[in-house]
């Protein structure tokens, strides 16, 4: 009989606990009321719902994307709102998303801001305090937000479908553009140190160790050697012949940096180059010229973006017809093509066109940082009007900076990155690089460039590679598609072994809309920078439709821009 009388009790307590999920969750946040003559302590009663809520399938969508609990940690907690960690957030709504000081969160989109304090039940909304229900805590080394809390902060319209386990929220706004009017990253913590390039043709370099540094603010404040990456490359430069963009991109993708200004500082014309790099950078994304909103989205979500722009200017005391030194407004209307990088910080859409010396159709500017001391313009900041010439033309953004823990090994065989392009005068290729393990590992990853924006690919493996025939053999391990241009590392689905000694193949098949030459090389276009490029270090294969492949060093002098990265087993 004491079995029975324990079946009972038991079958009530299940009985009940379905009875609440059902029914008096779907009073919201009302308090609880009265069942069958007793008080229901929600103290009591909302773990129990909680933990049957996380025992299952628990989904959320934000603004048509959908998340799982099967692989992502996020939970309902004792309050009965979703816990979701703030390093999804900016992509999951599109969003700026920092961290402050280690307890203070900051969420921006539209004009709306939100700020949490961690284990405060207080936010501050466009300047105005509002009690939340779940307060930011932090688990292990992650941050975790209430959706509902923030939904509401952010103007979202949210709800919680409890037969469906299912939480829904969308943005109500009807602007088009996810930033506001202004926006200034000095104001946000999030510009790195003023620095002067003196009389070097360093201001490529500069440009990029800057935006790089910006793209880690607030949470990490870096201090970067501008030396190292202009000195200690893989190209035929000094500090005096200047350099473009992609020169940065390739040293920062190969590893090589960066390092830190303590360990190799400025203007001493010494590098070493047995530094080893403090930070893995496995993403840089280009976005397309003069793409206005594709620029500030960039500099709102991620940081200072690399631009450049046509100078008459060479110093902070030189004077031109095009910069207007009472206002720090530039902007240059011809037809020369750029020959200096910023960064752009910001920009103002009522940036008045009266600041600038010229005349022009229209108002607005991008805020950017130079690199020519704090005595020019606004402290080493000026105003570039929407309506120059060749700011915005090229711009790269630094997107995917990683401890170096992230893998054990790299192979490479394009030290000088995205030179040129190649192709069969049509959208897509394959390409693929031949490695050989230099230890018994576990090939995790990929690295290649999209030339193009909407660029869709395949990544393929090939252990125990012979020759051309052991294509045949190849395995998928990715797929997918990237929105911009740039480099990219692309995780394998699973790990794939390699024994040591053992050639392995990673194949590209890669397809960009409206190119004839979908594939990154690194060449020898007869220009001095590139004279040290090294077409013995490789050995690739390319391929019109992926049956046959021929040897690309015979079919067209070059090396193909595919990385692989290995950890140890």
């Amino acid at each position: 009989m004491k079995y029975s009388k324990r079946y009972i009790v038991f079958t009530i307590i299940i009985a009940f606990t379905f009875f609440l999920k059902f029914h008096i969750m779907a009073m919201d946040n009302a308090e609880l009321g009265q069942f069958r003559g007793g008080n229901l302590e929600k103290e009591v009663w909302y773990p129990l719902i909680a933990d049957d809520v996380n025992n299952g399938l628990l989904r959320v969508v934000i603004d048509n994307k959908e998340f799982t609990n099967e692989n992502i940690p996020f939970y309902m907690n004792n309050d009965r709102n979703i816990m979701f960690p703030v390093s999804l957030l900016r992509d999951a709504f599109n969003c700026s998303v920092h961290i402050y000081n280690g307890k203070a969160l900051l969420v921006e989109k539209h004009n709306y801001s939100a700020t949490m304090t961690l284990n405060e039940n207080i936010a501050l909304s466009s300047e105005a305090e509002q009690p939340i229900q779940s307060p930011l805590i932090r688990i292990g080394g992650e941050y975790y937000v209430s959706l509902n809390d923030l939904s509401n902060l952010l103007g979202y319209n949210c709800s919680f479908d409890i037969v469906n386990n299912t939480l829904q929220t969308a943005d109500t706004s009807e602007s088009s553009t996810i930033v506001p009017q202004t926006y200034d990253l000095r104001q946000r913590g999030r510009v790195s140190m003023i620095r002067n390039q003196g009389s070097y043709g360093t201001c490529w370099g500069f440009a990029a160790i800057s935006a790089l540094e910006s793209a880690m603010m607030p949470e990490k404040e870096e201090l970067f050697s501008v030396d190292h990456m202009t000195l200690s490359n893989s190209f035929q430069v000094d500090q005096n012949d200047g350099g473009v963009y992609t020169m940065g991109m390739a040293y920062l993708a190969a590893w090589q940096g960066p390092v830190y200004e303590a360990d190799d500082p400025y203007g001493d014309g010494v590098s070493d180059p047995t530094l080893d790099a403090v930070y893995h950078v496995q993403e840089m994304r280009i976005i397309d010229g003069k793409d206005y909103e594709g620029i500030k989205t960039a500099v709102f979500k991620y940081g200072g973006v690399q631009s450049s722009l046509y100078s008459l200017l060479k110093t902070s005391s030189g004077d031109t017809e095009y910069y207007n030194s009472q206002t720090s407004a530039y902007c240059y209307i011809g037809t020369e093509k750029p020959n200096h990088d910023v960064v752009i910080i910001g920009w103002d859409d009522n940036y008045s066109k009266d600041n600038f010396s010229i005349p022009l159709e229209g108002d607005g500017a991008f805020i950017c940082q130079n690199s020519w001391g704090e005595a020019f313009g606004e402290d080493g900041i000026f105003y570039v009007s929407y309506y120059d010439t060749n700011i915005g033309t090229h711009n790269v953004v630094y997107t995917g900076i990683q401890n170096t823990d992230n893998y054990d090994r790299i192979y490479q065989s394009d030290l000088c990155g995205w030179v040129n392009k190649m192709g069969y005068d049509k959208e897509d290729m394959y390409g693929a690089n031949v490695f050989t393990a230099e230890t018994d590992e576990e090939i995790a990853a990929a690295s290649f460039y999209a030339t193009g924006s909407n660029t869709s690919y395949e990544l393929y493996m090939v252990n125990d590679f012979e020759d051309e025939d052991s294509f045949d053999n190849r395995v998928k391990v990715a797929e997918g598609t990237l929105e911009q241009a740039g480099y990219y590392t692309i995780d394998f689905q699973a790990p794939v072994g390699v024994e040591k000694g053992e050639r392995f193949a990673v194949v590209l098949y890669i397809k960009t809309p409206g190119a004839t030459h979908p594939m990154a090389i690194e060449n020898d276009p007869g220009e001095e920078a590139y004279a040290s490029v090294d077409l013995t270090d490789g050995e690739g294969y390319i391929s019109y439709n992926g049956k046959v492949f021929k040897s690309v060093l015979s079919q067209k002098e070059c090396n193909l821009c595919i990385k692989a990265f290995a950890n140890d087993k």
